[in-house]
C-alpha cells in the first residue's frame, strides 16, 4: 500500500479536532492583528495624536505589511466559516479539512516568519513594530501545533491526490455554493468550456477582438445586466451571483469575463447617481447588451491619482466640449457610451471640481476604429488581457449632451465613482479566482499527462506541492471574495473586506500561474501552450481597479482609523 492508499485508509492527516484548533489560533491570530494595529499607530500618529496620512504613507513596509497582515486573518476566519457551512450541510469531505487545515498552517506560519507583498518584499513582525513578547503570545499551543503538523509534506502529498482524483469532475474542493448559486457556476463552466476555451489561445495569439458572436451569446444569458434590477430588464440578482458568473468567465478567458465589468460599472453609477430619466434611457439597453459601456478615467500622468485629472469639460448651451486625453481605456472602439469622468470646474483643487458623463459616441466601423468628430484613438500593445483592447483616447472639443450629466449636477464624479468601488473590487477578486483556476487546471493536466523518468511529474514532491498549495489558496480567496460580495448584497459596507479580497486575489492568481508555468517547465514558455497566455493575464490582475500598492494603502488607513 503506498503513502497516500495508507493516508486515505486512515484520514490521519486531519489533525484532532481541527475546528477548534483554528478556532482557538484565529483568536491568536486576530490578538496580534490588533497589536500590530496599536505599533502601527505608533509610529503613523503626529504631533496631535492623531493617524497622519504623510506619515502612513511615509512607513508603507509598515502599513501595507499591516494590510497584509489584517487579510491573511480575514481569509483565515472565512476560510473558517466556510468549512463549520459545509460541515452542517453534511459536504464536509477529507479535501476540505485538509484544505482548512493546510490554509491556517501556512497563513499562520508566513504572520510568524514573514508575509509575502510580492515577490521579494516579505513583511515581518518586526517590520511592523511587534516585539518578540508578542509574537511568542502568539504562539499559543494550537497555533504551534497547527504551523508544525497542519501541512506537512504528506499532506501536500495528499491534496494533489485529491485534486487529481477531481479533475474529471471539476471537483477541487467544495466551493460551499447553494443550489441556485451552484445552477448558475455550471451555466456558465458548461459556456466558458464550450464557447470559449477552445477560442481563446487563439484570440490571444492573433491580439483579435473577442467575436461579436460570443458576445451575443452573453448578451442571451444576461451577463450584461445581472444585476440591474427587473424593472430595466435585468435579472435583479446580486454580487454573489456577478462573482460566481465572473469567475467562470475568466476561467474560460479574462477578456470574456472582464466584457461585463463595463456594464456593471456603467449600470451601478447610474442605478446609485442617475436621474430617473438616466435610468430609463440608460439601463435597459445596457442590460440587454443592446449597447456596450467603456470606462473613461485615467489619464497619462495621473494613474491612481484621480485627484489631478486635466481633462476639461466646458459648457457650452445644451453640450459640454472636452478636451484632453485619456488612456488605458478598455474596449474603447466597440463602445457606445462612455462613463467619463472629468473636470468641469477648474477652480476647484482635488476631487470637489470633477464629474462623470455619460458620453455617447458611434460604434467602430470596418474602416475605423473612432469614427466621432472630436475624438481620436490609438491602440495599446499589450501583454496579456488582449480580447478587448486597450486604447489612448484623445478630445479636442468633443461634445457631449449636457442632459448626459450624471446626476445633472456638476462636482459629484468622484463621490459617484467611490460608489462603485466595492463592486469594482469584488467582481476583480473574482476575475482573478477564474484565472488562478484556469492556471491550476492547466498546471494539474499537464503534471498528470507529462512523463519524466517513467513516472508522471505529479508524483514528484514539489509538483505536488505547487498543485496542493494552489488549490488551497484559491479556496481562501474565494471564500473572502464570497464574503465580501454577501457584504454588499446585505447592504454592509464591504469596502475593506472588497480591497483585501482584491488584494489576495490577485497576487494568488500570479503565483498560481507563474507556479503552473514552472511546472510545464520549457513548454511554459512556447506560445502554443495556454499557459503562457495565463501568466500573461495574471499579471494585469495587480495593477488595474487599485494597485497592489494603493490597495494595500487604503486597507492600512481603513484599519488605523480606530486607533485615533
Amino acid at each position: 500500500m503506498t503513502t497516500s492508499e495508507m493516508v486515505a485508509a486512515s484520514g490521519a492527516l486531519v489533525l484532532d479536532g481541527l475546528d477548534d484548533l483554528c478556532e482557538k489560533a484565529l483568536n491568536a491570530a486576530e490578538s496580534f492583528k490588533q497589536q500590530a494595529i496599536m505599533a502601527v499607530a505608533d509610529i503613523t500618529r503626529d504631533d496631535k495624536g492623531r493617524i497622519s496620512a504623510k506619515l502612513v504613507e511615509a512607513n508603507q513596509y509598515a502599513t501595507h505589511g499591516l494590510a497584509w497582515l489584517a487579510t491573511y486573518v480575514e481569509a483565515m476566519r472565512e476560510t473558517l466559516n466556510w468549512s463549520r457551512h459545509l460541515a452542517s450541510e453534511g459536504h464536509y469531505g477529507e479535501l476540505e479539512q485538509l484544505i482548512l487545515q493546510a490554509g491556517f498552517s501556512e497563513y499562520l506560519a508566513q504572520i510568524a516568519g514573514g508575509i509575502p507583498m510580492s515577490l521579494g518584499e516579505i513583511i515581518r513582525p518586526a517590520d511592523l513594530g511587534v516585539d518578540d513578547a508578542a509574537i511568542a503570545k502568539f504562539k499559543t499551543p494550537e497555533v504551534q501545533n497547527l504551523i508544525d503538523a497542519g501541512y506537512t509534506a504528506g499532506i501536500k502529498d495528499r491534496i494533489a491526490v485529491l485534486i487529481a482524483e477531481g479533475i474529471d469532475t471539476d471537483h477541487y474542493g467544495n466551493p460551499g455554493l447553494d443550489e441556485t448559486f451552484a445552477m448558475i457556476r455550471d451555466q456558465f463552466r458548461r459556456f466558458a468550456n464550450e464557447e470559449v476555451m477552445p477560442y481563446a489561445h487563439d484570440w490571444h495569439l492573433k491580439d483579435e477582438l473577442i467575436p461579436m458572436p460570443v458576445v451575443r451569446k452573453m448578451s442571451e444569458l444576461g451577463v450584461f445586466g445581472l444585476t440591474v434590477p427587473e424593472e430595466y430588464d435585468g435579472l435583479g440578482l446580486g454580487k454573489m451571483s456577478m462573482c460566481v458568473v465572473s469567475e467562470e468567465l475568466s476561467r474560460g478567458y479574462i477578456g470574456v469575463g472582464s466584457l461585463g465589468t463595463r456594464s456593471e460599472i456603467a449600470a451601478e453609477l447610474i442605478l446609485t447617481g442617475g436621474t430617473d430619466a438616466q435610468k430609463e434611457k440608460w439601463l435597459r439597453p445596457i442590460a440587454t447588451g443592446e449597447i456596450l459601456p467603456t470606462a473613461v478615467f485615467t489619464e497619462p500622468n495621473t494613474g491612481s491619482d484621480l485627484a489631478s485629472l486635466r481633462t476639461r469639460a466646458m459648457k457650452d448651451g445644451d453640450v459640454y466640449k472636452v478636451t484632453g486625453n485619456k488612456t488605458w481605456i478598455t474596449h474603447a472602439a466597440r463602445a457606445d457610451v462612455m462613463t467619463m469622468l472629468v473636470r468641469t470646474n477648474p477652480n476647484e483643487p482635488g476631487y470637489k471640481g470633477l464629474s462623470m458623463f455619460l458620453a455617447e459616441k458611434p460604434h467602430m466601423t470596418e474602416t475605423e476604429d473612432f469614427p466621432a468628430e472630436g475624438m481620436t484613438g490609438g491602440e495599446i500593445e499589450v501583454l496579456g488581457y488582449r480580447g478587448m483592447k486597450e486604447y489612448e483616447l484623445g478630445f479636442d472639443n468633443f461634445e457631449i449632451k449636457a442632459e448626459n450629466l450624471l446626476g445633472e449636477e456638476e462636482g459629484n464624479g468622484f463621490k459617484q465613482l467611490m460608489q462603485t468601488f466595492e463592486s469594482a473590487r469584488i467582481q476583480t477578486a473574482a476575475r482573478a479566482l477564474g484565472v488562478a483556476q484556469n492556471a491550476m487546471e492547466l498546471g494539474l493536466r499537464y503534471a498528470l499527462d507529462r512523463v519524466q523518468f517513467s513516472r508522471p511529474i505529479i508524483e514528484f514532491p514539489r509538483v505536488a506541492g505547487k498543485l496542493a498549495w494552489m488549490a488551497v489558496e484559491i479556496m481562501m480567496a474565494r471564500q473572502l471574495t464570497y464574503a465580501s460580495a454577501r457584504a454588499k448584497d446585505e447592504g454592509r459596507r464591504c469596502d475593506l473586506e472588497a480591497g483585501m479580497a482584491k488584494l489576495l486575489g490577485a497576487r494568488v492568481a500570479w503565483s498560481t500561474a507563474d507556479n503552473a508555468l514552472q511546472i510545464h517547465g520549457g513548454n511554459g514558455f512556447a506560445l502554443e501552450y495556454p499557459i503562457s497566455r495565463v501568466l500573461c493575464d495574471a499579471r494585469i490582475l495587480n495593477i488595474f481597479e487599485g494597485a497592489g500598492e494603493i490597495q494595500a494603502q487604503v486597507i492600512a488607513r481603513r484599519l488605523l482609523e480606530g486607533a485615533n
